[in-house]
Order: structure tokens, then C-alpha cells, then sequence
């Protein structure tokens, strides 16, 4: 077995086989005829048994189905940044994280429209435990982040996730995506956990650690959208954490979460890239002589690029004036927006659960709570 087979995604030599064995699968076929609904089954099929490479295979059917999905449940992407990029050199994306599938899928259907190396992507290996979602994940050139290890196995564990990445980006050429922290945001605060960083940083190779970053080209990711698909369900877990109880997952919890992000309301989304953070670094190397010191400074950094160029929408600025009963930002949305917002709170949270209430108003309101802490006017 190679170093990184338990955690790598397909090489393109075994993507032939592993479509072959997928393609009968009721998910595969839900899949194709939701992306191609005039195509007769027999056809995709014969397509996918022709496929021999991961571009492909996301090129030729995931950007169709990601087309389709963005048709159905969004009005639309727009992007900011990407043509800053350059075109054949690998990045560290480094996002914030509001949806297990699509924050990634979206992310380089964006370089693949851009014509911009497309990413190898973290996903945790407790949201791909059904077979098919696992090899759909290898098919899309994920690698696994393991969870639930002993901390002698996460040691490991994120030496060997580290030392992965180290050679996609540095010698396969091949970008990464990772998210800020752990888990998706449910509070609607986005923060880079310096643990991430840390990390990342097992697998240098440079006597500097900050000169391992630089050399990684990190670019802070802010995607945002109008409509979480999946607020509603990030309730249990805040109201848990409020009332300081340990959360336990239902077992089809995760699977239900992606379905309702693909398929869930959007309304507008946005993604912005920010630049290859280069000369801050060089400025966080003079103002801090200790690498912990270092790594919450660019922690630091990737929030304050993510926060600014992170879009608000109109939910953002309704849910803001509901939550402190104010009109401060009457003129960022229509009344017809703020009716159809408050329309949604009633129907998925109620009246009569005013923790849960609060709650739901803060995922959409912290956005701008954040965005004031730079900036005075939004």
C-alpha cells in the first residue's frame, strides 16, 4: 500500500473501473437523469463507461449537474478576484465554510470556468461512510480528513493529511481546498482556526515556517449565500451548545444536510478570492518573532480578507435589524425581501421558541457584525 492510499482520491488509471462499478448504482442514475432529464439512460452511461480521467468526469457530467442545480435552487453565481489568478500554478484555497458540498463543487466549477487549476478538496471521512457517496468523493478528487481518532492517531493522521497536501501543491501542481476550521459555520461567524494552520504547517519543508506559507501561495476564499439551504438544520446543534449539552448526530443527519444543501433555496450566491497573501506574510515575519505568535497572525489575516470581501445580502442586513430591533439598514432591502425573510423564520423556526429564534437571526446577522468591526459604513 502507497503512503497516501488511505486518504487519496482516484488516480485517473482507476477511474474507468470505479465508474464501471457505480454506474447501475439508483444514486448515479437519480444523478444523471436530474442533469440530463431529455437523455435516454443507456447514453450516460455509455458516456460514463467511456471516461477514463477525473477531468472528465467532472468536466463532462459534475459541471452539467452543478449547472442544473444552480438553475433550480439559485438565481445565480457571481464571482470577484479569479482573474487575478494564473493560469497552471496550484493555490492553497483557504474558505469559510457554509455547505459540505457545494462550498468546494462551486468553487472550481468558478476555476474551471476561469480556465484556473481546479482544486483536490478535505472532506471528512464521517460525511462519505455510504459507498457510493465515497467513491463519488474519490471520483471528485477529495482526500479524507479522518475523524474520531485518538490524539496519537490524529498526530499521525494530520502528518500524513499535511505531507499530502505538500505534494499536490508542490509537486503535482495540483491547488487545495481546505476550510478555515473544522466543521461548517452554523453561528455565521467565519474564523480560521490556527489548528488548521498548524496542520498544514506538519508538512514543511523549510526551516521557516512562514516561508513553507508563502511558498504554498495561500488565497483566503469567501463564499456567501442569500439563503442557507440548510439554516434549519444547523439549529440543533446551536441550541445545544447554547444550553452547554453535548450534540449527537442522528446517523443520516450529514446525508440529509447535502441533499438539502444541493437542492435547497439559495437565491443569489457569491464567491470572491482574495490575493496570494505574500508580502503579509513578509509582515507578519517582522512584527512577530515566535511562530505561535505568527500563526494566529495569519490566522488573523485570512479572517480579515475573508470578512472583506465576504458579499452581504439583503437577508443579512433584515435579519441584523430584526435581531436589534432597528432600522439601521432599511435601506439595504426592499420591504417585499424583509416579508419574505420573516415568512421563512416563521415557517422554519415559529414564534414560540425564542432561543431558537435568536439563533436563526444570528447566522444571517454576525456577517455584518463582523464586516462593522472593519468598516464602519456597509
Amino acid at each position: 500500500m502507497q503512503r497516501f492510499d488511505a486518504i487519496r482520491p482516484f488516480y485517473d488509471s482507476e477511474i474507468n473501473e470505479a465508474l464501471h462499478d457505480v454506474v447501475n448504482h439508483p444514486m448515479m442514475k437519480t444523478m444523471m437523469n436530474f442533469t440530463f432529464p431529455e437523455v435516454e439512460d443507456e447514453v450516460w452511461k455509455e458516456q460514463l463507461k467511456k471516461t477514463h480521467s477525473i477531468r472528465d468526469f467532472q468536466c463532462n457530467f459534475i459541471y452539467n449537474t452543478i449547472q442544473k442545480v444552480l438553475e433550480k435552487s439559485s438565481e445565480g453565481l457571481t464571482t470577484s478576484g479569479f482573474e487575478k489568478l494564473e493560469p497552471n500554478t496550484s493555490y492553497l484555497f483557504i474558505s469559510n465554510h457554509r455547505d459540505i458540498l457545494l462550498d468546494t463543487t462551486l468553487l472550481n466549477v468558478c476555476l474551471f470556468e476561469h480556465g484556473l487549476v481546479m482544486t483536490a478538496s478535505a472532506i471528512g471521512d464521517n460525511l462519505v461512510k455510504k459507498a457510493f457517496l465515497a467513491t463519488l468523493a474519490k471520483l471528485n478528487r477529495n482526500f479524507l480528513v479522518l475523524r474520531g481518532l485518538t490524539p496519537r492517531e490524529m498526530l499521525q493522521s494530520s502528518k500524513l493529511l499535511s505531507e499530502y497536501m505538500g505534494q499536490l501543491l508542490l509537486r503535482e501542481n495540483r491547488s487545495v481546498w481546505i476550510a478555515q476550521r473544522e466543521g461548517r459555520t452554523k453561528d455565521g461567524n467565519d474564523e480560521t482556526n490556527p489548528g488548521v494552520l498548524k496542520m498544514i504547517g506538519m508538512g514543511s519543508d523549510e526551516e521557516n515556517l512562514m516561508d513553507y506559507f508563502k511558498k504554498l501561495k495561500i488565497v483566503p476564499v469567501s463564499i456567501s449565500y442569500e439563503y442557507d439551504p440548510t439554516d434549519v438544520l444547523k439549529m440543533p446543534q446551536l441550541m445545544a451548545e447554547a444550553n452547554n449539552e453535548v450534540y449527537v448526530k442522528d446517523k443520516n443527519e450529514d446525508f440529509m444536510t447535502i441533499l438539502s444543501g444541493i437542492m435547497g433555496t439559495k437565491k443569489r450566491i457569491h464567491i470572491s478570492v482574495g490575493d496570494v497573501l505574500d508580502t503579509e506574510i513578509d509582515q507578519i515575519v517582522a512584527e512577530n518573532d515566535n511562530v505561535n505568535k505568527q500563526v494566529q497572525a495569519l490566522a488573523q489575516t485570512i479572517d480579515d480578507v475573508i470578512l472583506k470581501n465576504y458579499q452581504l445580502w439583503p437577508t443579512n442586513f433584515i435579519a441584523y435589524d430584526i435581531l436589534n430591533e432597528t432600522n439601521r439598514f432599511a435601506d439595504k432591502y426592499k420591504e417585499s425581501e424583509k416579508s419574505l425573510f420573516e415568512r421563512r423564520l416563521e415557517m422554519r423556526i415559529g414564534s414560540d421558541n425564542p432561543i431558537t429564534r435568536q439563533g436563526f437571526l444570528a447566522m444571517y446577522a454576525n456577517p455584518v457584525v463582523n464586516k462593522l468591526k472593519y468598516q464602519d459604513v456597509i
